[in-house]
C-alpha cells in the first residue's frame, strides 16, 4: 500500500524512470564527431610505417614528409640511435619511478647540466612534456592576487596552462608590443603581487617570431615575470639553433625559456631553462613533473646525444635553413599566400577548411604528406596547409613538392 500521498509518489517514480529512460550518458561522444566531420574540422590519422625520415611510409604509400617537427631529421641520426640504445643496455628499459622518489638518475643530471651549458643559463630541468612543462609550472608561477599577460595567437598548453591557475588574466595582441605595454600599464595600477608575461616564441601555426628582446626589455620595467614556449625555436633559430635567448642574444635574461626535445631534438621530453631558483621551485611546487614517471633511460641517452649533434654538427641547421629559404621563395614566386612566416614552419594559406582538406588530400595522392590545420585549431576562414621543413630534404625532393603544389594550387583555383 502506497504511503503519504499517492499522487506525489507516482508523479515522482513517472519523472524518474522518464529521465532514466532519455539520458544517455555516451551519446554526445557520436554526436559532435559527427558534427566536427559534418564541418571537416576533424582529424583522420593517417599511419606511419616507417620511421619520421623525408621519405617515409605512411598508410603504404611513399611520400615526400612535409608535416614532421622533426626538423634536424636527428629522429634516425646514428648517434641519437647508439646513445639510447647504450642507455638501456646499461640503465634498464625504465627509469623505475617519478624523479622525486627513486627516478632521477645520473644520466637525466647529465642532460639537464648539458642542457644549461648549450642554452646559457644556470640551470635546467626536463620534463615529461612539453604541454606537462606548460600545465605544471604555470600555475605555480601565478595565482590569487597576481595576473597572467598572454599573446592572443598563444598555443593550447599555455591556455591550459593559465585556465588551471586562479590568477586575474589579460590578453594583448599578437605581438603588438604598445599592447603590451598598454595591458602592463594597466596591471601596473592594480597593484597585482606578481605579473606573468607569456608568450610563444615561434607560433606554431603562423611561423613568426615573438620580439623576445622587446618583450624583456617591457616587462623588466614594470617588475614583471617572462616565460617563453620556445618549443618551435629550440634547435631551429639562433646561433647552432639555441634557441630565441640565442636568437635576440637576451641569453639567461628572459626568466623562463621553456622548450621540448620532441621537435628539432628529434627524441621526447619538455624543458625549461633559466636560474637555479626557477629549478629549484619549478621541481617542488609542479605536479606534472612530481607526479609522473621520468623518462626512460633511452630517451635521456638520445637526449644527451642530440645536445652533442647539436654542438658539433651544425651543417644540420643550416641545412635546415637553407631548405627553409627555398621552398619559401618558391611557394611565393608560384602566388601562393605563405603568411607572415620567418621559419621553417611555412603555412600555405589556403581559408576553407574542406579545400584544405582536398588539398592535403591531393598531395597525398600525388606522393607529398602535407597536412590540412583547420578550425579550431585556426580561425574559420584561415585554413591551411602547414608545411614543416626538414634538413634531410634534397633540392629534388622540393622541386618535387613544388611541382605538385604548383599543380593541385592551380586545379583548385588557390593561384
Amino acid at each position: 500500500m502506497l504511503q503519504g500521498n499517492p499522487l506525489r509518489i507516482i508523479e515522482e517514480k513517472f519523472w524518474e524512470e522518464k529521465s532514466f529512460m532519455k539520458r544517455n550518458p555516451n551519446a554526445f561522444l557520436k554526436e559532435e564527431y559527427e558534427e566536427l566531420v559534418k564541418n571537416s574540422f576533424d582529424w583522420k590519422l593517417r599511419i606511419l610505417e616507417t620511421g619520421s625520415a623525408p621519405h617515409s611510409v605512411v598508410d603504404g604509400k611513399e611520400v615526400v614528409m612535409l608535416c614532421s617537427n622533426n626538423y634536424l631529421n636527428l629522429s634516425n641520426h646514428p648517434r641519437l640511435i647508439k646513445g639510447a640504445v647504450n642507455a638501456a643496455k646499461k640503465f634498464g628499459a625504465g627509469s623505475g619511478s617519478v624523479r622525486a622518489i627513486a627516478g632521477t638518475m645520473a644520466l637525466h643530471m647529465e642532460v639537464e647540466k648539458r642542457l644549461a651549458n648549450f642554452k646559457g643559463t644556470e640551470s635546467s630541468l626536463i620534463y615529461q612534456t612539453g604541454f606537462a612543462a606548460n600545465a605544471g609550472l604555470i600555475p605555480q608561477l601565478a595565482g590569487k592576487g597576481d595576473i597572467i599577460i598572454s599573446d592572443e595567437l598563444n598555443h593550447g598548453s599555455i591556455i591550459d596552462g593559465v585556465r588551471l591557475t586562479k590568477a586575474d588574466r589579460a590578453v594583448y595582441k599578437h605581438c603588438d608590443m604598445g599592447d603590451l605595454e598598454r595591458v602592463l600599464k594597466d596591471a601596473d595600477t592594480k597593484k597585482y603581487n606578481r605579473i606573468l608575461v607569456i608568450t610563444d616564441g615561434v607560433f606554431s601555426m603562423d611561423g613568426d617570431i615573438t620580439p623576445m628582446d622587446k618583450i624583456v626589455k617591457i616587462a623588466k620595467e614594470y617588475g614583471a615575470m617572462t616565460y617563453v614556449d620556445d618549443a618551435h625555436g629550440e634547435g631551429v633559430i639562433g646561433p647552432d639553433g639555441r634557441g630565441i635567448g640565442a636568437h635576440f642574444g637576451i641569453q639567461g635574461k628572459i626568466d623562463v625559456e621553456m622548450g621540448t626535445f620532441s621537435k628539432a631534438f628529434g627524441v621526447v621530453g619538455g624543458l625549461i631553462a633559466g636560474s637555479q631558483d626557477l629549478v629549484n621551485f619549478a621541481l617542488n611546487k609542479s605536479r606534472t613533473w612530481l607526479l609522473s614517471g621520468s623518462h626512460p633511460p633511452a630517451v635521456a641517452g638520445a637526449q644527451l646525444a642530440a645536445i652533442d649533434v647539436l654542438e658539433t654538427e651544425p651543417k644540420h641547421v643550416k641545412n635546415l635553413w637553407d631548405n627553409t629559404n627555398y621552398f619559401k621563395k618558391e611557394l611565393k614566386n608560384m602566388g601562393f599566400d605563405t603568411g607572415h612566416s620567418d621559419t621553417p614552419i611555412t603555412p600555405v594559406m589556403v581559408g576553407e577548411s574542406s579545400k584544405a582538406k582536398e588539398l592535403s588530400n591531393g598531395l597525398y595522392d600525388e606522393g607529398v604528406f602535407a597536412l590540412p590545420i583547420v578550425f579550431p585549431m585556426v580561425a574559420r576562414d584561415k585554413a591551411r596547409i602547414r608545411t614543416m621543413m626538414n634538413a634531410g630534404l634534397t633540392r629534388k625532393d622540393l622541386d618535387f613538392a613544388l611541382e605538385k603544389f604548383e599543380k593541385l594550387g592551380k586545379k583548385l583555383d588557390i593561384i
